[in-house]
């Protein structure tokens, strides 16, 4: 955090309190970018947005979701065929091992059906937090806060964490965000930052939340 602002963790608390109302009001509508009918096409779309537009992933998976219904699938074609189907989205070869592999995993130890466990998820190859995260609240419902880029720099800017490791940020988050709202919470702030809050020269003029913003105050958090 900028020297000049002192993070305190009810000051935190407390802007939440006061922005996250503003924010689901200004943002109803707002959910995951990433097209998908179930958890598995959830995990693999995640899996193929690193490094990656979600516009290009949707692209992608329209055609590939009916081409691969079923981990099983995904763990029986071969992998030079994975890598050639999802090659636009760029780092394909790793992409590819990581989700036949996960597939494979999913088919052998979990019965063919994607893990609605946090533990169990991060035992797939590929899967990391963030993504675990995105299966659990999206797919299965269940609070989880995602933190990607645009949650990590909101949070910076909003004095809601001193942490830039989406890990520990996650956790510091869940301290301060009720936990009925965690999913929605990742939403409205994503969609925040991509239409207002931008990495680079962020639209403050017109920031529904801009009261309640230290960065108004410590330039230093931008």
């Amino acid at each position: 955090m900028s020297k000049a602002f002192k993070f305190d963790k009810e000051r935190a608390r407390k802007t939440v309190q006061q922005i996250l109302p503003i924010l689901k009001k200004t943002y109803p509508q707002a959910r995951i970018a990433l097209e998908f009918g179930n958890p598995l096409e959830l995990l693999i779309a995640t899996i193929l947005s690193a490094q990656c537009t979600d516009a290009r992933v949707n692209q992608v998976t329209a055609t590939l979701f009916k081409k691969y219904r079923t981990a099983k699938d995904w763990a029986d074609v071969g992998i030079h065929q994975i890598e050639q189907d999802i090659k636009s989205t760029g780092f394909y070869r790793n992409k590819a091992a990581n989700i036949k592999a996960a597939c494979q995993r999913i088919v052998e130890e979990f019965g063919g059906q994607v893990p609605a466990d946090m533990d169990k998820l991060l035992t797939l190859p590929g899967v990391g937090r963030k993504t675990a995260n995105c299966v659990l609240g999206d797919a299965f419902g269940q609070p989880a806060i995602t933190c990607d880029t645009h949650v990590i720099r909101l949070s910076r800017r909003l004095g809601l964490s001193e942490n830039k490791d989406p890990e520990k940020l996650e956790f510091d988050l869940q301290q301060i965000v009720p936990r009925e709202e965690w999913t929605n919470f990742s939403h409205v702030m994503i969609t925040h930052g991509r239409q207002v809050c931008k990495a680079r020269k962020p639209l403050c003029d017109s920031c529904p939340v801009r009261s309640y913003c230290p960065a108004i105050e410590y330039p230093g958090l931008l």
